[in-house]
């Protein structure tokens, strides 16, 4: 027992210490999937929304200091009683958004490691096993350490996730972890491999026959069946390939123009999914350095999901020099971590990104 203890104590303890660090570099993000989950369409927790970046920090850092406390065996009681209470809500929260297939991709080792909401579920489900054996030994959880150390442990862990989350939420992710990072071809990402797997469905269509209903199974044909058409009911059974990027449009006037746009030699793109909730303050700074940008040879477009209403109202306000293309705001938000970001890309490759915290280290050349 002794030694089982002891393994399932560095897995648990390990395992929330990758999570909570991976979910530490991208703070942000992860209070996306938090607003996610808070929606009338899932949990319908309207009034937390406001507060989902504030909750997403508290639980990162949260979890990195369980995972620690855990491993050097401090306050072990407590320790295990809230990996215990965190485990059973998140159990509930993936086993919720499976089975009613809420929400695809739980965030749980953020953009790094995607997880299927039936996998995330399974994951939980295991670590709660886990959990469950260290308390049931948890006479054999002991420390070498003594009681001042393992203070000194836990307060420097919590100090130095305190200073890595105001670092990424003032400037970018430490590490980049989405198909839109610095080095990316956005065209690239968008094909398809010849050999890709394709999706196939199995279409059941219902029909009566004879005052009875009759199921016929096919994989997409329409059935030759005598009898009255009811309806038809569909279930993938192979999922297809799904690009890393596949929801990008920069559109005007109902019109898409990335194609065209994605091949200029010098491109800056302005990106901020919401201007309702941008930082106005910025903007003048955001003239200056796209006006650099224009002297020096280079296209500059603004992207946004806000309505002709705000983007207009920006470009009078701040006399920018550029015009605002719609782009889904999910897309923009995966994007950039900042609202508004700055990229500069050459033939639809990103070569710079910054938060607007680091204008300044823009470079046109």
């Amino acid at each position: 027992m002794k030694y089982i203890v002891a393994l399932c104590r560095i897995i648990v303890g390990v395992l929330f210490i990758i999570s909570g660090f991976i979910k530490l570099n991208d703070p942000v993000g992860f209070s996306f999937k938090l607003e996610e989950y808070f929606s009338p369409g899932v949990l319908d927790l309207d009034f937390l929304m406001p507060y989902a970046l504030g909750i997403s920090i508290f639980v990162v850092i949260l979890e990195v200091l369980l995972g620690v406390m855990l491993l050097i065996g401090f306050r072990i009681k407590i320790t295990l009683w809230s990996l215990l209470l965190m485990i059973v809500f998140f159990t509930f929260l993936t086993f919720y958004s499976a089975y009613f297939n809420k929400v695809t991709d739980c965030g749980c080792f953020g953009d790094a490691i995607k997880l299927t909401p039936w996998e995330s579920f399974t994951k939980d489900v295991i670590l709660l096993v886990l959990i469950v054996i260290l308390f049931l030994g948890i006479k054999h959880i002991k420390s070498p350490l003594g009681n001042r150390s393992q203070r000194l442990l836990v307060g420097l862990s919590l100090l130095v996730s305190a200073i890595f989350a105001n670092y990424v939420l003032n400037h970018l992710p430490a590490i980049d972890f989405r198909p839109y990072k610095i080095g990316a071809n956005i065209e690239e990402g968008m094909g398809i491999p010849e050999n890709a797997p394709v999706a196939i469905f199995d279409y059941s269509w219902k029909f009566n026959v004879d005052g009875g209903e009759k199921v016929v199974v096919t994989n997409g044909d329409y059935p030759s069946v005598e009898g009255e058409f009811i309806g038809v009911e569909t279930k993938e059974i192979q999922k297809g390939y799904e690009p890393p990027i596949h929801d990008f449009t920069i559109e005007q006037g109902g019109e898409d123009f990335s194609a065209s746009l994605l091949q200029e030699p010098k491109l800056v793109m302005v990106i901020a999914y919401d201007l309702a909730k941008s930082r106005y303050n910025v903007f003048n700074d955001i003239k200056e350095v796209t006006d650099k940008a224009i002297k020096n040879g280079y296209k500059v477009i603004g992207m946004s999901a806000s309505g002709p209403d705000y983007t207009q109202k920006m470009i009078k306000e701040y006399k920018l020099s550029f015009d605002f293309y719609f782009t889904d705001e999910t897309t923009l938000k995966t994007i950039v971590r900042s609202n508004p970001g700055v990229l500069v890309l050459e033939h639809g490759t990103i070569i710079q990104k910054v938060h607007y915290n680091d204008l300044e280290d823009l470079k046109f050349e």
